[in-house]
């Protein structure tokens, strides 16, 4: 699927590389001005097979601690999957992230000096794109925790240098935003889990880089590739005692139960085929 992904992204290229300007028809192209437009494209995450679940078991704040069994065995040490558990145990296989498709609306400003045009446009839209992970316990149980990106933006300056045939590859970054969904699935019957934080504003920052071509005086084409880091990590889900017995291993910790968190960072990447109207 990745790719298939990057497709779209060729096919724009030698488009906008082979087009001329029409603007060049009435004497320079000049990328002075705003615009507004759509892009559409795929969204990727790159593989996680070594990410964890972490636990907090003192209640000190820090998700740093070993979940252990009455006789001290780790209670996780079936291991992990970068993906949703089919059963409960590694042998039932485990589905994987999903990648999806993704579109953006955006509005800018570009302002040309010579060759250079330098710019800021900011976004938003929808990457249809879900991570998950999956720890087993030697019970045996799975423990999922699924995020999804509900929507997405950003506000990005952009750099780049026009040729006298109206091409402009350019550089970008800037500021990235992302309200993220969580949830939790587990098959542990036993503990009660109570989850919090399920939607999360997710700040972070973005980068890439592209190509756009005018194909008149009013209209651009291109693609774009972007690199995404959301911060994440306030989602939790608090385990309690539910009706486990008093030998479990999430009720004979120091703090007599347990916090789960899956780490902090949230990395995406794209490839979108872009169109803007220029005023």
């Amino acid at each position: 699927m990745k790719t298939i992904a990057f497709a779209p992204l060729g096919a724009t290229l030698a488009l906008a590389l082979a087009t001329p300007a029409v603007a060049q028809d009435s004497g320079a192209v000049d990328w002075t001005g705003p615009y507004v437009g759509g892009s559409f494209g795929y969204t990727f995450q790159k593989s996680d097979n070594n990410e964890h679940l972490r636990f907090d078991t003192d209640a000190d704040g820090a998700y740093d601690d070993v979940v252990t069994t009455a006789s001290g065995a780790n209670a996780f040490s079936p291991g992990t999957c970068g993906g949703a558990a089919r059963g409960s145990t590694p042998a039932s296989g485990c589905d994987g992230d999903k990648d999806a498709i993704s579109w953006m609306g955006h509005v800018g400003y570009d302002r040309q000096f010579g060759s250079i045009v330098a710019g800021v446009v900011a976004e938003a839209g929808q990457a249809y794109i879900d991570d998950k992970v999956t720890e087993y316990s030697t019970t045996p149980a799975f423990y999922t925790m699924r995020r999804k990106i509900d929507w997405n933006a950003n506000l990005r300056a952009r750099l780049g240098y026009t040729t006298p045939g109206g091409i402009m590859p350019y550089i970008t970054g800037g500021l990235a935003y992302a309200k993220v969904k969580n949830n939790f699935t587990t098959s542990n019957a036993a503990n009660s889990f109570t989850q919090f934080d399920n939607k999360e504003d997710a700040w972070g920052w973005t980068m890439g880089g592209g190509v756009e071509a005018k194909v008149s005086n009013n209209f651009s084409i291109g693609a774009r590739y972007l690199w995404t880091r959301y911060n994440v990590g306030d989602y939790r889900v608090d385990v309690g005692a539910g009706t486990a017995p008093a030998t479990n291993p999430f009720r004979i910790t120091p703090s007599g139960g347990a916090s789960i968190n899956r780490g902090d960072k949230f990395d995406t990447q794209s490839v979108m085929v872009t169109t803007s109207y220029r005023f």
